[in-house]
């Protein structure tokens, strides 16, 4: 029981400190491609002005802390499942599921206030 207790706290630790790298990152939203946009008649120099805009607006979504919020809740959920089955991972393995679904949730998120921000300036986003 002890070593399981340790266990856990290494690993909420490790998921402390890497939660506060992926919240600092000032990596863009997009960083593959932006959104695509009918650009028949845009101002793309107003475009890059308002796509700017809108991503500040969309980075107000912490994805550090979903991440973090995400790995606590797989975490708790998987210290149950190890309790009830004696599976040896099942903490650790909850941890890192939850963070990485999580973390995917809420880029997912800020894609969509971005897209979303951008149609109500009067773009048309075709994806």
């Amino acid at each position: 029981m002890r070593f399981k207790i340790l266990k856990l706290g290494n690993l909420i630790f490790a998921f402390l400190i890497l939660s506060g790298c992926v919240s600092t990152a000032s990596s863009p939203i997009f960083s593959g491609s932006k959104p695509i946009i009918d650009k028949k008649g845009v101002d793309l120099n107003a475009y890059e002005a308002d796509l700017k805009d809108c991503t500040e607006y969309a980075n107000e979504i912490s994805v550090g802390q979903s991440i973090l919020t995400g790995s606590a809740v797989g975490a708790a959920i998987g210290g149950v499942v190890e309790v009830l089955s004696d599976e040896e991972d099942a903490i650790e393995l909850g941890a890192v599921s939850g963070g990485a679904k999580s973390g995917i949730l809420s880029v997912r998120e800020k894609e969509r206030v971005v897209k979303k921000c951008l149609r109500g300036r009067g773009y048309k986003v075709l994806n």
